[in-house]
């Protein structure tokens, strides 16, 4: 039976859990999640966990925060005057704003406290210092490399 190798295609179905075993995300009742592994437009500990993996083998994979989304960086909260805020955005907490940084990448921004002078910005990722769990299934090895 073959196994999944790096640069393979590969789809997986997973669930993404955070330690007190809050599921953050799934493919349940979607299409599985379609990645190459190596290519890292996944937590790259997620994919190379697949390496080895055939076809409805399953796996429990522990990514510890630093290799997730990092630490949460408190460097990363800002709070800027309400003035400075565009005209027609929704300011409400918990709000996902895109703002391009200097250096011209594009960021999401949490809005997390709001008051009449000033508006608290986080830039961290939602996930940035947690430590996840993902149950995967390998469902199939769309093309091989090898």
């Amino acid at each position: 039976m073959a196994q999944a190798s790096t640069g393979d295609t590969v789809r997986i179905h997973y669930s993404g859990k955070l330690t007190d075993g809050t599921v953050f995300d799934s493919s349940e009742g979607r299409d599985p999640l379609q990645f190459e592994i190596g290519d890292n437009t996944i937590i790259p500990q997620l994919a190379e966990s697949v390496v080895g993996m055939a076809v409805g083998d399953t796996a429990t994979i522990e990514i510890a925060a630093e290799n997730a989304y990092g630490p949460h960086r408190p460097d990363a909260i800002q709070t800027v005057e309400r003035t400075m805020m565009p005209d027609g955005i929704d300011i409400s907490v918990g709000n996902r704003l895109q703002a391009k940084a200097s250096n011209g990448e594009n960021l999401i921004l949490t809005v997390v406290e709001v008051t009449d002078a000033t508006v608290v910005l986080d830039a961290n990722h939602p996930l940035a210092g947690e430590d996840l769990t993902f149950d995967i299934e390998l469902v199939e090895i769309v093309a091989a490399t090898g």
